[in-house]
């Protein structure tokens, strides 16, 4: 206890000196009027200060979280505090605070104790003894906790998780949160991976992998600031919630103008379309409302979504754009006006030879534009210039005659196209119905249903992959358009198609791809396998890593869950708890007329307490709404969430289950747990929707639980298997 209040004593005092230096830095800053003038220099020179004004504004509040004791070797101990923003000193020699991003940061994370530690930096391997290594939470000024994780004088053993636990069981506010106090040595070696890699990362529920992700783009500005710029930087999401979800955690790094997407609307503004396709949240509403393909005899191989994302469709694509590119240019000679003629080899020449470096619609418009350039030059032969007049008019009408003879080298164009030429192929069609002259072939009733939605002029969210690809081939991709990171979330339900294509509009296969394959729910799109991705790059061009620990939910929730993928899945893909547990998993019946008034009871229990943020999730969309007018005619105050929804809210959330991916609430209730809901096929549903809690996980089922699902009899509470 002596030795708690001697640490709590020391670091108060260190904490009033590093505030008093922080705050006269900052009101220096503030004393010097901002510049508005035009004077370039500057501005550059304000720019600085008013980013460093802000650093020293967020540092005020909690200027760093923990601090390392190290030995360099041949030096003598120093105390390195750790921060979220690095800060000078007042007489500018050795940092106050350290940027969690310094290389000797790393040793923060990655070290758990022994005789010598090591980091790498710039000028080589670092290697020394660490004395000391303490959490310390700050909150607006104010020292709230020290916890030493490991002090090589004592003979007590590290209690480094002790931390951890703490800081897990704090409740959840409707934002994501950063993690910058609690990296573990497994999630900080992805952080500070190097940048040109295409890192895949498998992640169990609850592992961080989003937040292990937006730490890593926050780190790669902090450690190639002279290559990569933030607004060059982007993070694909699965839809706009999840977007509004993790809106903080960047900001709150210091890191801003990342630019935040999901596929379809990045993907349209490429294309030009006035808004992206829909068609998706209908397509999850049928296939979650009970409309499952699978049930009328739909495979990977007749799924539209599955077979346009593989990489057989790409190869179909590149054969169909060598037969564009052979029979492009125009059979015929060029004659603006009589007696005078470029002949079709000469033109063929220029597009196949001279421009054969150029993507297809670049190389069409240069061949046209020197046309133009050789019907200038034989104008200025004409005879009189009533003959240069005449010339010119017919040369005019001719130009635009001939260009229209060239194929519309635009990807829908191209695309609907590759569709007709398919229809047309399929009179030889063989047994199995599958159009194409040649393999791979694309099945019949796949080019019967998009021959009929793009001759109505629609594109489906499974189109945009392939048309993007067209768009890659025939367009140059200037700056403008290309990347120097890409971050996917949920990159299990991504094809291998989109990830190629990205990586034609990213620079040196720079990506962060993440998910977990026991949370692939989308059966009907994304990737059964990490392989299929990792086949699209060379082996030294890509890594792969597997987050197994779950740090989100207690022992019993996650236990429980991973008996749900043991029964229900058979993966081996099992996340591994943190040692903090919790209230034992609740197993209750809800059905017929009692169903309203105990799914009421449980929410009542599980808010009674300090829980700030409850999910009620349904099986579908329709049975939401439906309970949620319901608890709204009982007064009960509620956010309902769709499909289109662009905000989380917090509080008490009404939702299907399968839009709760990503999220995690501080208590779940999952309702109509029963066979008829949660057929063997949902037991990855049926997962998502558990691992989404973080204290209190209720079950609320209906006459039969399915057979996946642990635990005794009705109304029995389950601990955890």
């Amino acid at each position: 206890m002596e030795d708690f209040q001697s640490a709590y004593q020391e670091e108060q005092e260190r904490l009033d000196r590093a505030l008093r230096d922080i705050d006269r830095q900052l009101n220096e800053l503030r004393s010097i009027p901002v510049y508005t003038g035009h004077d370039f220099t500057e501005q550059v020179l304000e720019a600085g200060r008013e980013a460093h004004r802000q650093q020293l504004e967020r540092s005020i509040r909690e200027p760093y979280f923990g601090r390392l004791d190290f030995e360099e070797r041949g030096k003598q101990v120093e105390p390195l505090y750790i921060g979220k923003v690095g800060v000078g000193d007042k007489d500018g020699g050795k940092p106050m605070v350290i940027d969690w991003r310094a290389p000797v940061a790393s040793l923060f994370y990655s070290f758990t104790g022994g005789d010598t530690a090591s980091y790498e930096a710039p000028e080589g391997l670092i290697e020394g003894m660490v004395y000391l290594k303490r959490n310390i939470v700050i909150r607006k000024g104010i020292l709230e906790r020290v916890a030493d994780t490991y002090n090589k004088d004592s003979e007590g053993p590290a209690v480094s998780d002790e931390f951890l636990v703490y800081r897990l069981g704090e409740n959840k506010d409707n934002r994501l949160r950063d993690i910058v106090s609690t990296i573990q040595a497994e999630q900080d070696l992805i952080i500070r991976a190097a940048k040109n890699t295409a890192l895949i990362i498998q992640g169990v529920a609850g592992s961080g992998k989003t937040t292990v992700a937006l730490h890593r783009l926050a780190f790669l500005l902090y450690q190639y600031k002279e290559q990569i710029k933030a607004e060059k930087m982007v993070i694909f999401a699965p839809n706009h919630m999840f977007i509004d979800y993790i809106s903080e955690v960047l900001p709150e790094l210091g890191v801003g103008d990342i630019q935040q997407s999901t596929f379809g609307d990045w993907a349209a503004g490429v294309l030009g379309l006035e808004q992206a396709p829909q068609d998706d949240s209908e397509t999850l509403a049928r296939w979650f409302d009970g409309e499952d393909p699978r049930k009328s005899g739909m495979n990977d191989k007749n799924l539209p979504g599955r077979f346009k994302g593989a990489m057989a469709f790409k190869t179909i694509m590149d054969g169909y754009l060598e037969q564009v590119k052979r029979s492009c240019v125009p059979d015929a000679d060029f004659e603006p006006w009589e007696g005078a003629r470029l002949s079709r080899n000469t033109i063929r020449d220029w597009f196949e030879g001279e421009y054969k470096h150029y993507p297809i619609a670049r190389r069409k418009e240069r061949v046209l534009a020197r046309i133009h350039r050789w019907v200038e030059m034989e104008l200025k032969k004409s005879p009189s210039a009533a003959a240069l007049k005449e010339r010119k008019k017919k040369a005019q009408q001719r130009e635009k005659s001939f260009a229209k003879k060239w194929p519309a080298l635009e990807p829908a164009a191209l695309y609907k196209g590759l569709f007709q030429t398919a229809s047309s192929a399929a009179k030889g069609k063989d047994s199995a119905g599958e159009a194409g002259g040649a393999e791979p072939r694309i099945p019949g009733p796949i080019v019967k249903e998009t021959l009929g939605y793009l001759k109505k002029g629609m594109i489906k969210e499974e189109d945009l992959a392939a048309l993007l690809y067209l768009y890659s081939q025939i367009h140059e991709i200037d700056g403008k358009l290309s990347f120097d990171h890409v971050v996917i979330d949920e990159a299990q339900d991504f094809s291998p198609l989109q990830i190629a294509v990205l990586d034609r509009f990213v620079k040196g296969h720079s990506f962060t791809i993440l998910g977990d394959l026991s949370q692939g729910i989308h059966y009907y799109k994304g990737v059964r396998s990490w392989g299929e991705m990792q086949e699209l790059f060379a082996p030294e061009e890509t890594a792969y890593f597997a987050l197994m620990r779950s740090y989100r939910s207690t022992m019993e929730i996650i236990d429980f869950a991973n008996e749900i993928l043991r029964r229900g899945v058979g993966t081996d893909l099992l996340a591994v708890p943190v040692f903090r547990s919790g209230e034992p998993v609740r197993i209750k019946p809800a059905a017929g007329a009692g169903r309203l008034a105990a799914i009421s009871a449980a929410m009542k229990q599980a808010l009674s307490g300090s829980h700030r943020t409850l999910a009620v999730l349904t099986r579908t969309m329709r049975e939401a709404e439906e309970l949620h007018r319901s608890l709204a005619d009982a007064g009960v105050e509620a956010n309902l969430i769709s499909g289109g929804q662009r905000q989380y809210a917090g509080g008490i959330s009404v939702l299907p289950v399968y839009l709760s991916k990503g999220l995690e609430f501080d208590a779940v209730i999952v309702t109509d747990v029963d066979r008829e809901h949660y057929a063997p096929s949902d037991a990855r549903l049926l997962y998502v929707g558990c691992t989404r809690a973080l204290h209190e996980l209720w079950l609320m089922h209906g006459p039969e639980l399915p057979d996946y699902v642990p635990g005794p009899e009705e109304d029995a509470e389950v601990r955890g298997a």
